[in-house]
């Protein structure tokens, strides 16, 4: 979807604050956001793609004055309340107000270390081949998709160089919205930087975007 989120390439947002020893949290309720996060994942009835889509959906000026874990949090509640495991009401008040949603297997402690490494894994295997190869001149598809996509804005109606081929993956764009996996070839695609923004950039940048095959079409 074309949001605020998208800002690949967008002036005017001030400079980017980069900590040289960033901590993994900045405090006790960023563990705690993870945490709860991570506990939900195996009970809830919603993908990893459908969980970046609640993000990309929170309004403009929320999204870009909330924090990193404060984004994760944002679309936790909403996810929640969407899905029906908890009322708005019972969010503020922080208290239960009716009879708990049937979930599945929960999370065990002994569990957390392996569930972690071992979620987000979206190789699939398939009998085709892929459309592209590594070399090829691919153009993006120029599509303005009003749910999830991971193509971005920036790299619309441009033209790259298929670098590596990743296999096949689970498509996102129809995954976020309980349209099935549908997995296609992935391939790293290179763009020049001047391709993607124009001669004033730099002539040896160049940008790599991990693309799905119904992105592109042949040069």
């Amino acid at each position: 979807m074309n949001g605020v989120h998208d800002m690949g390439g967008m002036h005017g947002f001030g400079p980017i604050g980069v900590e040289p020893v960033e901590p993994v949290f900045h405090a006790d309720w960023e563990r705690s956001v993870y945490a709860v996060s991570s506990a939900i994942g195996p009970i809830s009835d919603w993908t990893l793609d459908a969980d970046r889509h609640s993000t990309e959906s929170i309004p403009g000026p929320q999204y870009l004055n909330a924090s990193y874990y404060e984004k994760w949090f944002i679309s936790l509640c909403n996810m929640l309340v969407e899905r029906g495991y908890v009322s708005a009401q019972e969010l503020a008040s922080g208290t239960s107000l009716g009879p708990a949603k049937k979930v599945g297997d929960v999370l065990k402690a002994e569990d957390v270390a392996d569930y972690v490494s071992a979620s987000g894994r979206s190789s699939r295997s398939t009998d085709t081949k892929p459309g592209f190869e590594i070399g090829q001149e691919i153009r993006t598809r120029n599509i303005n998709p009003s749910g999830h996509t991971r193509l971005p804005r920036y790299a619309r109606g441009h033209k790259g160089i298929i670098e590596r081929i990743h296999g096949v993956h689970v498509f996102p764009d129809t995954n976020a919205h309980g349209q099935g996996e549908q997995p296609q070839w992935l391939y790293a695609v290179r763009f020049s930087a001047k391709e993607l923004w124009g001669s004033n950039q730099p002539g040896r940048t160049d940008v790599f975007i991990d693309l799905w095959e119904s992105y592109l079409e042949a040069a």
